[in-house]
């Protein structure tokens, strides 16, 4: 695989309320999600630029989205630090499920948490 294509390209987090999912994700990471519908889906997208990442990816409502805790689990970028978006979760109606903890020096730290929907999401941050 050439070097400069990522694993992951796209990613959709199931939802069963797009209204309330779309303000837990604007309230933990203080964005702007725009949406729309499209083949009998309600979309609301994460913008490409303001996390920094080179994928971007959005909630979904349909009939093949089911929220679920025991889905692949994706890794939100929460830099600078994942503690400004971790802390602002149960506030938002979601639950911390494992606070920011160390993988390593060199990786950084990880956080898990329930969403509003019941997922469950990682979060990465370098420091």
């Amino acid at each position: 695989m050439d070097a400069t294509v990522n694993a992951l390209n796209w990613f959709e987090i199931s939802v069963s309320d797009i209204n309330r999912a779309k303000n837990f994700y604007e309230a933990i990471f203080d964005i702007r999600m725009d949406e729309m519908e499209m083949m009998g889906m309600k979309m609301a997208m994460f913008p490409p630029d303001s996390m920094q990442g080179k994928v971007s990816g959005g909630l979904v409502q349909s009939n093949m989205h089911n929220p679920s805790m025991d889905g692949a689990k994706i890794y939100l970028n929460g830099n600078p630090d994942l503690n400004n978006a971790l802390g602002k979760v149960e506030a938002a109606g979601g639950k911390v499920l494992m606070p920011k903890t160390q993988i390593s020096p060199e990786i950084g730290y990880m956080a898990f948490f329930a969403d509003s929907e019941g997922n469950g999401i990682a979060l990465h941050s370098n420091g």
